[in-house]
């Protein structure tokens, strides 16, 4: 059982001193006052924007237990949030996360989630600043918040891609789907995470984005966790585009001895990889810092999302993905 309300809290305030890191008064947006008042107290930069955004993290949805350690949960629910702050170029710096738990969870399972979350957030330069806990009548319900800033009118956006820009994206993509898949068809299998940290323990881009924000290199940026096909989707809606996949420049990942299909890279979920818009004539590196940078398609007028196949023919490509509610969507259960 996890420890009593007030006692839990202490420990974490304690957890989340031990991992803060050091913080610039030079930063762009710092925290003051964290864990400990009614509210934490944040300081931001002149010249900079604020980014929010926050992100559910769900037993039965998102994870279970039976086949996530408690630390790449808490290492999951955080990389979320960063990816998000990730997609829009900025820098996090703070985290606040409510988190309802069963009576009958092991406190050792609390610590270990945020030993996850707590490692990742130190290596990333976020302080755990605030949140709640509350009991949960059945099952893990995770919500954080992060906090990111962004030099004023700097921020990436969807919207701002046009016909004509080249599709990029970084990594490759497939694993964490193709696990799953491998998960559902062997319930029972139980895996070493550490030898699968595409799916178990997820990079969020953030010296990625950086680099391509300050060498101001895309038009248009999103993060890709629910599905290749369906983000890029949302990014063309945004800006008013259609676009043109090209099946053999997609990079799809390898995943031991399990194959990974194209399938799995065009509509599986989890990757926290960017999918970026590059106007003609802007340069693209094909890596940074080991991370592969590779051209996957591009932008066109109208609306329709296709796939020009090795034989040069086009059809086009219906997408799929995550959607919460979608009629069309994939049981729950394969998250």
């Amino acid at each position: 059982m996890p420890y009593p309300e007030l006692r839990l809290i202490e420990r974490i305030a304690q957890a989340s001193r031990a991992a803060q890191p050091a913080q610039r008064r030079s930063a762009p947006g710092r925290v003051v006052e964290s864990i400990g008042d009614d509210c934490a107290i944040l300081s931001s930069a002149a010249g900079t924007e604020t980014l929010v955004t926050t992100d559910f993290t769900l037993e039965g949805v998102h994870f279970r237990r039976e086949w996530h350690p408690a630390d790449s949960v808490g290492h999951r629910c955080l990389t979320r949030g960063l990816s998000d702050i990730a997609a829009m170029g900025g820098t996090p710096y703070a985290a606040f996360l409510s988190l309802a738990l069963p009576p009958e969870l092991p406190q050792r399972w609390v610590d270990q989630f945020f030993e996850g979350l707590l490692s990742l957030a130190h290596h990333a330069g976020v302080t755990l600043a605030g949140g709640d806990v509350s009991q949960s009548p059945a099952g893990v319900l995770a919500d954080i918040t992060v906090m990111g800033a962004v030099a004023a009118g700097k921020a990436i956006r969807r919207n701002t891609a046009k016909p004509g820009d080249r599709l990029y994206v970084s990594g490759e993509l497939g694993a964490p789907a193709a696990l799953l898949e491998q998960l559902y068809a062997n319930p029972s299998r139980r895996l070493r995470a550490s030898s699968f940290p595409a799916h178990f323990y997820p990079q969020a881009q953030l010296k990625l984005a950086r680099y391509l924000a300050d060498k101001q290199v895309p038009s248009a940026m999103i993060d890709i966790s629910d599905g290749l096909s369906i983000d890029l989707q949302r990014l063309c809606r945004a800006s008013g585009c259609g676009a043109v996949l090209q099946e053999n420049a997609i990079p799809i990942a390898s995943l031991g001895r399990h194959e990974v299909e194209l399938r799995h890279a065009v509509h599986g979920g989890d990757e926290y990889q960017l999918l970026f818009t590059v106007a003609p004539g802007h340069r693209v590196p094909a890596e940074y810092k080991g991370i592969s940078l590779s051209l996957i398609g591009y932008l066109t007028d109208g609306e329709e999302i296709s796939m020009e196949h090795e034989n040069g023919y086009i059809t086009e490509l219906e997408p799929h993905g995550w959607q919460h509610f979608s009629p069309h969507a994939p049981d729950k259960k394969r998250r």
